[in-house]
Parts: C-alpha cells; sequence; structure tokens
C-alpha cells in the first residue's frame, strides 16, 4: 500500500507540475499579449499628439499662402509674415519649446555649441559674443543647441 501511495503522490506530483507549467505559458502569453497592446496604445497616442500638433500647423500655412496671394504692398506681405512668425513662436511655446538665452551669458557646452572664438578685452573670457542661430529646449531638455561665437582672452 505504501509503494501505491507513494505513485499516486507522484502522479499528483506530475499533474500539478503538468498544471503549473500550463498555467505559466498562459500568464507569459498573456504577459506577451499585454505589452504588445502597450506598445500599439502608445504608438496610437503618439500618433494623435503629433496629428494635433500637425492640425495647428495647417492653420500657420493657411497663413502663409494667404500673404503670398496678397499682391497689393509690401507692407502687407511684411504684417502678414511676421503674423505667421508670431503665431509659430505662439504654437512652440504651447507645446513646451523655449528659447536658449544666450546674450550676455558664460559658454555651456550642455546648451551651447561653440562655432568659432574670438577676442574682446571688454568682456569675461568664455562669455557669449554673438548667436549665429538660436537653440531651443524642449521641456529643459535641449531640442537644438545654441550655435555661438565664444570669447577667448
Amino acid at each position: 500500500m505504501a509503494k501505491e501511495t507513494g505513485e499516486k503522490s507522484v502522479d499528483e506530483k506530475e499533474v500539478m507540475i503538468k498544471d503549473l507549467t500550463e498555467t505559466a505559458k498562459r500568464v507569459q502569453a498573456d504577459f506577451e499579449n499585454y505589452k504588445k497592446r502597450v506598445e500599439k496604445e502608445k504608438q496610437d497616442f503618439a500618433e494623435l499628439a503629433n496629428a494635433d500638433l500637425l492640425k495647428r500647423l495647417l492653420n500657420i500655412i493657411d497663413n502663409f499662402e494667404l500673404a503670398l496671394k496678397s499682391e497689393q504692398n509690401h507692407e502687407d506681405f511684411v504684417k502678414g509674415v511676421e503674423l505667421i512668425y508670431a503665431q509659430l513662436k505662439e504654437l512652440l511655446t504651447a507645446e513646451g519649446v523655449k528659447e536658449i538665452d544666450t546674450k550676455g551669458k558664460q559658454f555651456d557646452p550642455y546648451v551651447h555649441e561653440a562655432m568659432i572664438t574670438g577676442n574682446d578685452n571688454t568682456k569675461k573670457d568664455g562669455e557669449i559674443l554673438e548667436e549665429f542661430q538660436r537653440g531651443y529646449l524642449l521641456k529643459n531638455n535641449v531640442l537644438r543647441h545654441s550655435k555661438v561665437k565664444v570669447n577667448k582672452l
């Protein structure tokens, strides 16, 4: 009888192992499906966010087209372009984009890119003398470095 009990417990253990293995496989498959679903939702969200931004850019494109069609005078054209520039800056600000300030600042390699150096004894060593291209931050991360001329004494 002891042998039968021992065999039963071995059989029961094998069944239990089989059940647990199947459960583990199901859980793993469910987790893989969950990961795929989350990745898809992330992509969908990014596409929607991009679509919203693109729709707002389309309004600005419309204004560019109107400005280009205005065959009146130079002054109206300039006003139209200034309006479009203001709209673009407003859109960027709304998206969390900020300009990197360079005027009178010390060179910072994390936000500035030195293009050339100059020598101005009236300024401090490492002070930015000129900005060639404005840099931008997106929520405190560098989107584009400011291209600058740096004072070297």
